[in-house]
């Protein structure tokens, strides 16, 4: 038996990197998953079969996080499929560098409307769905959160407003059992990392020389830390920031 039978979970933005693994990982674990996708339908359906092939149980569902509408579709069609919530992980998120004489309203709204208002409102909902023995939420954040980068403000505007959130939710949401804490990865070899080039950069190789443990993350580092924080084992943990950056500090 995993540490999560009987556990229902959401993850966002769940049909490639950190998303995907982690519904992974939960499903291993037993809890039943909900993989969520905004647009790569093929992506969700691959992460579910390999679910499914390990003898897990999971579904794909369409909800684009940055759309109130269909946050509210995404959880009534979870819980008619699965009958409960317990976890939720807000991984759904993107990141857009630019200097800041390139920012206009549409850059910063753009990720703001799901990196940090999408997260608030899915949360906002999940909570309806958790029952009397309260849940987990758990945030994906950012090394950029507590360590901003130049040329990326307001990416790391919208993680450090994750960070923030995850305290006061965790203060207001305590009373009802429910826990609230970010994972904050550093850089992960992920289909992003290498469609925007950087994971052939000059930048991953600074990053890794400032590692102390000499490389870049991989997807599963990050969802083994997020089935902690989703089981009983982090029972009496709330409101925490968890940098997984192997070390780096800078």
């Amino acid at each position: 038996m995993g540490k999560l039978s009987g556990k229902v979970a959401v993850v966002t933005g769940a049909s490639k990197g950190i998303g995907a693994s982690i519904a992974e990982h939960l499903a291993a674990e037993g809890a039943s998953v909900v993989v969520n996708y905004a647009s790569s339908k093929s992506g969700a359906d691959a992460v579910v079969k390999r679910i499914q092939e390990k003898g897990g149980k999971a579904t794909a569902i369409q909800a684009d996080v940055s759309k109130p509408e269909d946050i509210t579709r995404l959880f009534a069609e979870a819980k008619a499929t699965y009958g409960a919530l317990n976890i939720l992980v807000n991984n759904a998120g993107i990141y857009d560098f630019a200097p800041l004489e390139s920012i206009t309203a549409e850059h910063f709204h753009k990720q703001f409307n799901l990196n940090v208002l999408g997260l608030l409102l899915a949360t906002q909902e999940a909570v309806k769905y958790f029952g009397s023995a309260g849940g987990s939420v758990i945030n994906i954040s950012s090394i950029v959160g507590p360590m901003p980068l130049p040329g990326a403000a307001v990416y790391c505007a919208t993680k450090a407003a994750v960070d923030a959130l995850t305290i006061s939710l965790s203060l207001e949401l305590g009373p009802k059992k429910i826990r609230v804490n970010s994972l904050n990865p550093g850089m992960i070899e992920t289909e992003g990392l290498h469609s925007t080039g950087i994971a052939e950069s000059d930048f991953r190789k600074d990053v890794e020389s400032k590692t102390p443990l000499g490389r870049i993350g991989k997807p599963e580092d990050i969802a083994r830390a997020a089935v902690f924080f989703a089981s009983d084992d982090a029972g009496w943990v709330t409101g925490q920031q968890l940098l997984l950056a192997g070390g780096q500090r800078q």
